[in-house]
């Protein structure tokens, strides 16, 4: 039975350019490994989408909806409902000195900002320089490799689901407790200091209420103790085995 939209599910997926080859994403840590694009900041896991809401690119939220879970296949994705065609006028020219003080620094190939937007540098000389401001696979097929993981149908998995999307921890650290309609979340210490908290905190309640709408609230707990008055390890005693005094035999 193929998905409704906004239907919840996980889903496995290495992207490639067609005519390249090129690997550019993957939620499959070995698979980043292999092709050499492993981030150590990234966590790999299998992607939560909201079929038909555009929580990934059209041409593969179209395909998904007409999976199942259990399925492998690859999606064919035209520039159309991928990265778009290329735009000649999003390519320019403009002078070096644009650059500023970084200009000896730049290469061709690299990704800069100029005037608030990023560009592709693609030629430098004669002090001036040619950004490419269409996306990078512009005019490209991309194929995506998917395998349909899960399709999350209880209230807990939602929860759980939407909580691994935003909190960047391993999963065994992802506390929750559901009870009628209350929701408690346990916020990992490790991220009591992390950039953006308060958009982490945003996103998931707007995700949660959205997805199990009888929920009448979300309590976040973060629970800090006071190292100072920690208790110490008790020293155990240690008891010494006495031996017996030897008996000493008369002559």
């Amino acid at each position: 039975m193929a998905f409704s939209k906004g239907s919840l599910i996980q889903v496995d997926y290495t992207a490639k350019v067609k005519d390249t080859g090129e690997v550019f994403e993957t939620t499959i840590e070995s698979d980043a490994k292999k092709h050499s694009i492993h981030d150590p900041n990234i966590k790999y896991q299998p992607k939560l989408v909201s079929v038909g809401e555009s929580w990934v690119i059209k041409g593969l939220d179209d395909a998904l909806a007409n999976t199942n879970v259990g399925d492998k296949k690859t999606v064919e994705v035209p520039p159309d409902k991928g990265f778009g065609e290329r735009d000649s006028g999003k390519v320019r020219m403009i002078p070096l000195r644009k650059l500023g003080e970084d200009a000896d620094k730049v290469s061709v190939g690299d990704t800069i900002e100029v005037d608030q937007k990023k560009g592709i540098v693609r030629y430098i000389g004669s002090g001036r320089v040619q950004m490419d401001y269409n996306h990078r696979f512009a005019g490209k097929i991309i194929l995506y490799d998917i395998n349909v993981v899960k399709a999350l149908e209880t209230d807990e998995d939602k929860a759980f689901g939407i909580l691994k999307r935003h909190i960047p921890v391993e999963d065994s650290k992802i506390k929750f407790k559901k009870s009628d309609k209350s929701l408690d979340v346990t916020i990992p210490e490790e991220i009591f200091r992390a950039d953006g908290l308060a958009i982490i905190k945003h996103f998931i309640q707007t995700d949660i209420f959205k997805f199990v709408p009888t929920l009448d609230k979300i309590n976040f707990v973060e629970t800090y103790l006071n190292k100072k008055t920690e208790k110490q390890p008790q020293k155990q005693e240690v008891k010494t085995k006495q031996e017996k005094p030897v008996e000493q035999k008369a002559a």
